[in-house]
């Protein structure tokens, strides 16, 4: 199986996740959901910047010019990189104060899709929600546990969604007028000894690159015939989410966590919470702005 080269890009995040590649600052971004943290790592420059907030953060994505939205525990907001300004937008499930948002992603339309999750796991109490406007708010899924990566094909036809306990990436329908989903079929479930699925993202030949927690590298997967294709192996046993970025959209940032490692494991695998840059020879897809 091949094997891939890697930058690491110290941060050192207690739980990072949700890698973003931002095409009009040629920047990637995630977060560090635990300690309220934004980085910001600059392609040309390498140089990160870091933003922090008295929240949970779990999900960045690109808003209006200058903006990105940020989702903050179960609210989302409206962020000016320029004049670090807060906006809050809405707030989902107002009643169960140990939720938070987990992973999202934007859909080919400028929809939303964010799911949620409970800080004790509960078992499914999460849900998973398509925002197309400030004041409207679908729920797509409920009974969730863990709510994880998601990922459209390049025809807009199919939609791909990890609810992390179940080891499986279910396929759907997906109508891109609408946003409405419809369940085709489980396309993978993963080994355990492989680790738990967690974040993840398509290429365009429609392979399916996904974060294994607990095992220590991003692998990728063909959703059609259920046959691995290759892993990324990486100095770290949690891995959390990937993304493409950069000017050919073959760099692959991939994010991991701390959580759930004693000092004695940390200090075997000192990399842990680290992002790591790797080039790949395949493409991902620009993302585009949210429409909220």
């Amino acid at each position: 199986m091949k094997t891939y080269n890697y930058t690491s890009i110290p941060s050192q995040c207690f739980l990072g996740e949700g890698p973003y590649w931002h095409v009009r600052r040629q920047s990637f971004f995630w977060v560090d959901i635990e300690k309220g943290k934004l980085f910001e790592y600059h392609i040309e420059s390498k140089n990160t910047k870091i933003y922090s907030f008295p929240y949970r953060l779990a999900v960045v994505l690109e808003g209006k010019e200058g903006e990105v939205i940020l989702g903050l525990d179960r609210k989302l907001a409206s962020f000016n990189l320029e004049t670090e300004e807060l906006t809050w937008l809405l707030e989902v499930e107002p009643e169960s104060p140990l939720h938070r948002f987990n992973d999202g992603k934007v859909d080919p339309k400028g929809r939303i899709w964010i799911g949620t999750l409970s800080r004790n796991f509960t078992k499914g109490a999460g849900s998973l929600y398509c925002i197309s406007s400030i004041n409207q708010v679908e729920t797509k899924l409920d009974e969730l546990t863990i709510s994880n990566g998601m990922a459209w094909t390049a025809d807009s036809k199919t939609f791909y969604f990890i609810d992390s306990p179940t080891q499986q990436i279910a396929e759907f329908d997906y109508f891109i007028e609408t946003g409405e989903i419809k369940f085709r079929k489980i396309a993978l479930t993963i080994p355990k000894e492989l680790g738990t699925p967690d974040g993840m993202c398509i290429d365009q030949a429609g392979k399916l690159w996904v974060a294994h927690y607990g095992g220590s590298g991003v692998f990728c997967w063909d959703p059609d015939s259920g046959e691995l294709l290759a892993k990324v192996e990486l100095p770290v046993p949690h891995i959390t989410s990937c993304c493409f970025g950069g000017k050919n959209m073959d760099l692959l940032l991939i994010t991991t966590a701390q959580e759930n490692l004693s000092d004695s494991k940390l200090n075997e695998y000192p990399l842990s919470g680290d992002v790591f840059l790797v080039q790949t020879k395949s493409q991902g897809f620009k993302s585009i702005p949210a429409v909220i």
